[in-house]
């Protein structure tokens, strides 16, 4: 049994569901609010709950201490105790044996099945794809493409533009103009949205200012080419692929559940990736890896740790990168990142850097560091411009809003949340 917890009777999610009368889904609803407690059995993936607690809230009856939450059946992801689980695959496992588009391919299909070695090289035969052009991909499929007219179209949407906006402000306006040019954006079926989710990825990462050649053909290759004006070490690139697979999706977070909402009401897939990009650039979600680039950006030394935290604490703001309201006892996906950024650069400062701050939070018994982190790291080491980690969890994620779009299509009925009125009495 895991350390922490007391020898007491677990039982599955079924048991607890039906002594409880509610759907599984609820069970998990409980967990988030900690009405109850759970673990994972002895094979990682099965939900155990506390058969005491069970029958304590079975006898009581159902929570209403708090405004009920809204659940939503989905086959995407689970969460376990400090990772998601991809339609019941280990992510940390799939950002190790599997690329990006391989990935956001099962997160919209369940299929074909996920290999257990990274992707053949590229050069490999090549397939059809949809919106797309028939070309040699690292996963061997289609590279995926968006026609040369609308990424034109794209760029020069951005014309005019600052030149050091922020490239998740970027990404808004390229979906914008990507969506108007697509005249099949209307057609919600699983295989033209799969089609358009690879138009859509593709053209929001070829749309953006080119600052390097690219060394590939892949999502990660030429998304690095628009982030970094050095070409990729080995290493640091596969971290980025890695950190693709790592933030593809989470469940229902706040960018994903407006996603859904989009999609319940027919919102076309450009519609629902534009939804998830306006949640996601909150400091409360993808916003906060940027929180994060800054406060590394204000250790230029080991020793100044101590200072960009208590300064932060002072004013009584949360330090960026660190906590995790479902991952209370850490985040697996930023300790993956984090070693693939350690292991490709072991001796580079904005590690020893990172190292400080994570030392000075535990010191202080602080949250510990989440993906944000990491993924500012990542930046830093990489030499990447401002915003990047922004960028990098926006274009991963959008493979995620579109395979919770196409459940909400399925499902056909539109999500409407009901408000608890505490205004002035109704005259």
């Amino acid at each position: 049994m895991p350390e922490g917890f007391p020898a007491m009777e677990w039982i599955d999610a079924a048991t607890a569901a039906e002594r409880l009368g509610v759907k599984p889904a609820t069970l998990y609803a409980y967990v988030s609010r900690g009405v109850l407690r759970r673990r994972h059995g002895d094979d990682g993936r099965r939900s155990l709950f506390s058969a005491e607690e069970v029958e304590r809230l079975a006898r009581r009856g159902r929570p209403r201490n708090r405004p009920p939450e809204l659940v939503i059946e989905s086959a995407v992801t689970a969460l376990g105790v400090d990772r998601p689980y991809y339609r019941g695959r280990d992510v940390l496992e799939l950002a190790a044996t599997s690329g990006f588009e391989t990935v956001a391919a099962w997160l919209w299909t369940a299929g074909p099945a996920l290999p257990h070695q990274r992707p053949a090289p590229a050069g490999s035969p090549a397939g059809s794809g949809g919106h797309g052009e028939e070309s040699a991909a690292p996963s061997g499929g289609a590279v995926w493409r968006c026609e040369p007219q609308a990424l034109r179209a794209a760029v020069a949407a951005q014309q005019g533009l600052p030149e050091d906006l922020l490239p998740l402000d970027r990404l808004q306006v390229i979906a914008t103009v990507l969506g108007a040019s697509d005249p099949l954006r209307h057609q919600l079926d699983p295989a033209s949205v799969s089609d358009t989710g690879r138009r859509l990825i593709a053209g929001l990462v070829d749309a953006m200012p080119q600052l390097s050649e690219p060394q590939g053909e892949s999502i990660a290759q030429r998304l690095w080419s628009r982030l970094c004006p050095a070409p990729p070490a080995p290493g640091l690139l596969h971290a980025l692929q890695a950190a693709l697979v790592l933030l593809a999706d989470h469940e229902l977070a706040a960018s994903t559940l407006a996603a859904r909402v989009a999609a319940s009401a027919r919102a076309d897939p450009y519609a629902v990736v534009l939804t998830g990009l306006g949640v996601l650039g909150g400091p409360l979600h993808g916003g906060a890896s940027y929180g994060a680039e800054r406060l590394l950006a204000e250790v230029a030394e080991p020793r100044q740790a101590a200072r960009a935290i208590t300064d932060r604490l002072r004013r009584g703001e949360r330090v960026p990168g660190f906590g995790h309201s479902v991952y209370t006892n850490g985040d697996g996906r930023g300790g993956a990142l984090l070693d693939l950024v350690k292991e490709a650069a072991p001796e580079h400062e904005r590690i020893a850097a990172g190292q400080a701050v994570l030392a000075e939070m535990r010191r202080r018994r602080l949250p510990e560091r989440n993906i944000d982190f990491s993924l500012a790291i990542l930046a830093a080491v990489s030499g990447m411009v401002s915003g990047a980690g922004e960028a990098i969890f926006a274009v991963a994620r959008a493979a995620g809003w579109l395979a919770h779009a196409m459940e909400e299509y399925e499902r056909g009925t539109l999500l409407r949340l009901r408000a608890s009125y505490t205004g002035p009495p109704i005259t």
